[in-house]
């Protein structure tokens, strides 16, 4: 196929409009028929300057999902709705926060240190992940989301933070020519109740809005027997179509949080929390300065209900402008401002007997008694949990501006990203004391007057250990970017280089907090770029092949954790090269996006939680993503699948798979659409889901089975009305996400959640 670049100019104006007024956006929610032509999909990650160029002419590996396939998908949380992208092993069995992501074979095991989540083009927060923070915790999706876009690997390192892993860019929708919306009333079998609203239309000439958002309140999947899972968002988006060129601003509040869920005894049923009416209010011993040098003890009262959430705003602003004569110029804005805290009962170690404990005299108990005078016999199995809170208030500012110059035949991108984030954090971990194992289990508060558990005594921790951090930190990056694309018959050639700086403080105080600070600074510099080629050799089809050298910086928690060998000189930025080669098919009734990548990373830290124990890995690994679409007649049947070889490659864990990814799994989706004798269309949906054997860590001592889970759905349209009943987990399969990142041989395990059913009616008008 020759891409000419006038005819080229012309489709990317088109697309523009369609997208100021709506137009193709709606299109591209449509269900493709079998007598017409499958829509082509277009896409803006991972392009100099967020242009748009069609999914068949990317020379990278990206996933689209548009409104209607999200809504099919029925997610629990944003992180939920990420296993619809190939070359992703998502754990999102921690709630509606908190989520483990981990991209193609990357090391990796907590938060998502590889994962960027984006809106309309801009990271939400900078960092991917700080500790008790991944992106993914600060958004939730609602009506207001026109589609998805999932880039993995490819031109990441280049553009916006840099991120060499996965950018998630959500797009929101915009306002239309005609006042439009959505009611929707959503309830399910865990007592949700939920109420989204949607209003689009126009303000004036050019001006148009669009409105959203929900107000939402559970118990949870895991029944927590209270109100824990509340949350409420309003999002607002305006665009101006300009003379040549487009404006947009957008804000959008959230409160939302929902039960921490974390690993629990593999005896029991994976529905089980610990939290409940009876055990949410807990003392939490807290360290403090006693201005002596040294440090003391106190104590407050916290809710562990208040589990992991989201209390903040996400605004930004964008303009689009043809300065013509090929000339073109981009900016766009964000600020981000919340907070995101983390409260919960975390385990530690395995559950026990009680009467295989004894008190501080040393005798074995035989019974004890609950903090609420509850007598408890000596055959009753009980467990360390530690009240766990962090405290995160975080701000982030960015912003990014290109300029663009289009030739016949070349095309030059010219860019500076800027971005400053800041984050005021306070912990206090450990803090073990035992309870009885159990959903609402209480803790044990003493043993007959004979003596108290050691760990229970007021100020004594010797069940395990505890631990303060009062910190604050900073940090800004700079980086220019430019990028050329070459075209040359049916071959298009492009490369890309960044070259950043990154400046870092980091005042913390850890451990028993004595009011003395550590101060870290840090003047980093890093270049990454990006080489491919692409041949368009079909009007239907094409290939490509890309290089990619790309770092990540470190971050806040990594000064912490290696602020020893930080001092002595030692590089602490995680260098990451990858290859892909991919082949692309697009036709009426069928599609596939097939890439075979290879990855090296090094310096990636690996540490046990709860220790001062830290290595840094490198791992290699080689793989194939296949993303595929079957279109025949009314049945659509979609392919989502990542095979992989992950491995460690140094230190000594050499040789061992990469923590908790699998080697393979593959997620099938089917998709049938009729229409009943009385004019009801139908539509009938489902997805099976297969994933291998896992490792529970870099160790390789405790093997995560495989398992296959089943969703199943189905919507009514009815005239403006339509109704969606979704399965979550059909089978209620116990599938294993985790097992206990503090200790690889507890019998602790965190499974995937349990069957949930969803039924939501919504009426358009």
């Amino acid at each position: 196929m020759n891409k000419n670049p006038l005819a080229q100019a012309v489709s990317l104006a088109v697309i523009s409009l369609g997208f100021s007024g709506g137009l193709v956006a709606q299109q591209l929610s449509q269900e493709p028929t079998s007598d017409t032509m499958v829509i082509e999909e277009v896409v803006t990650t991972g392009t100099p300057g967020g242009a748009s160029i069609r999914k068949l002419d990317a020379s990278f590996s990206i996933t689209t999902l548009n409104d209607d396939e999200i809504a099919k998908v029925s997610p629990t949380s944003t992180a939920d709705l990420m296993k619809s992208i190939p070359g992703l092993w998502v754990e999102s069995s921690g709630g509606v926060s908190g989520a483990n992501i981990d991209v193609r074979g990357f090391p990796g095991g907590s938060d998502a240190p590889f994962v960027t989540v984006s809106l309309n083009g801009l990271p939400v927060y900078p960092a991917p992940t700080l500790s008790f923070l991944e992106n993914s915790s600060l958004f939730r999706i609602d009506e207001t989301i026109q589609r998805v876009e999932g880039l993995r690997g490819g031109p990441n390192p280049v553009y916006s933070n840099g991120q060499p892993g996965l950018t998630t860019n959500f797009i929101l929708k915009e306002g239309t020519e005609q006042t439009e919306g959505r009611l929707k009333y959503s309830t399910s079998d865990y007592d949700l109740q939920r109420a989204d609203a949607l209003l689009t239309g126009k303000l004036s000439d050019d001006v148009y809005y669009m409105i959203g958002g929900y107000v939402s309140s559970s118990p949870g999947v895991r029944d927590a027997d209270f109100s824990a899972e509340e949350g409420h968002q309003l999002t607002v988006h305006l665009t101006a179509e300009l003379d040549n060129g487009k404006a947009g601003f957008y804000l959008r509040d959230t409160d939302d949080h929902g039960t921490w869920y974390l690993p629990g005894a593999s005896t029991l049923p994976a529905d089980y929390t610990q939290v409940g009416p009876s055990n949410r209010r807990v003392l939490v011993p807290v360290s403090q300065a006693d201005g002596n040098g040294g440090s003391s003890t106190a104590w407050q009262s916290f809710d562990m209900g208040e589990g992991r959430g989201w209390d903040g705003s996400i605004g930004g602003a964008y303009l689009e402008l043809d300065l013509g004569d090929g000339w073109t110029l981009n900016e766009r804005f964000s600020l981000t401002s919340g907070n995101a805290d983390t409260l919960g009962f975390v385990p530690d170690g395995s559950p026990v007997r009680l009467d295989s404990l004894t008190d501080l005299n040393g005798d074995a108990i035989t019974s004890a008694t609950t903090v609420s005078g509850a007598t408890v016999s000596g055959d009753t199995l009980v467990q360390q949990f530690g009240a766990w809170v962090v405290r995160k208030d975080i701000e982030a500012v960015t912003n990014d501006l290109s300029i663009a110059k289009q030739w016949d035949t070349f095309k030059i991108t010219a860019g500076y990203y800027t971005s400053s984030w800041e984050v005021n954090e306070w912990w206090s971990i450990g803090n073990q004391k035992y309870y009885v194992l159990g959903h609402d289990g209480e803790q044990i508060a003493s043993v007959g007057g004979v003596g108290e558990i050691a760990c229970n005594a007021a100020g004594v921790a010797t069940c395990g250990w505890s631990y303060d951090v009062d910190a604050s930190g900073d940090a800004r990056e700079n980086a220019l970017y430019l990028a050329g694309e070459f075209y040359l018959g049916d071959f298009t050639f492009d490369l890309g280089v960044r070259s950043a700086n990154r400046e870092t403080n980091y005042s913390v105080d850890d451990g028993a907090l004595d009011g003395v600070f550590t101060t870290y600074k840090a003047d980093e510099d890093g270049t990454a770029y990006t080489a491919a080629v692409d041949w368009a050799f079909a009007d239907n089809m094409g290939s490509f092949f890309r290089i990619n050298s790309g770092f990540k910086f470190a971050d806040f928690d990594n000064y912490r954790e290696f602020g020893d060998s930080f001092r002595a000189g030692s590089d602490l930025v995680i260098d990451v090269d990858q290859a892909e080669l991919g082949y692309k098919l697009q036709d009426d009734n069928y599609s596939l996006f097939a890439t075979l990548f290879y990855n090296e990373t090094q310096g990636m830290p690996d540490c046990v939680v709860g220790s001062d124990v830290c290595t840094r890995l490198e791992t290699e690994a080689t793989g194939l993503e296949l993303d595929g679409k079957l279109y025949w007649g009314d049945f659509t049947l979609g392919l989502n699948a990542t095979f992989q070889d992950a491995e460690i490659t140094s230190g000594e864990f050499q040789g061992n798979q990469v923590q908790r990814q699998p080697e393979h799994q593959v997620r099938l989706t089917q998709n049938y659409d009729w229409t009943l004798s009385n004019g009801v269309e139908v539509s009938l949906y489902g997805a099976v889901s297969r994933v291998g054997e896992r490792y529970s860590d870099s160790s390789n001592l405790t093997t995560l089975p495989a398992y296959t889970k089943v969703d199943l759905g189905t919507v009514f349209y009815i005239n403006d009305l339509n109704v969606q009943l979704a399965v979550n987990n059909l089978t209620d399969e116990e599938g294993a996400t985790e097992g206990d990142p503090r200790d690889p041989l507890a019998a602790n395990v965190r499974y995937i959640l349990p069957r949930n059913i969803k039924l939501s009616a919504a009426y358009d008008f």
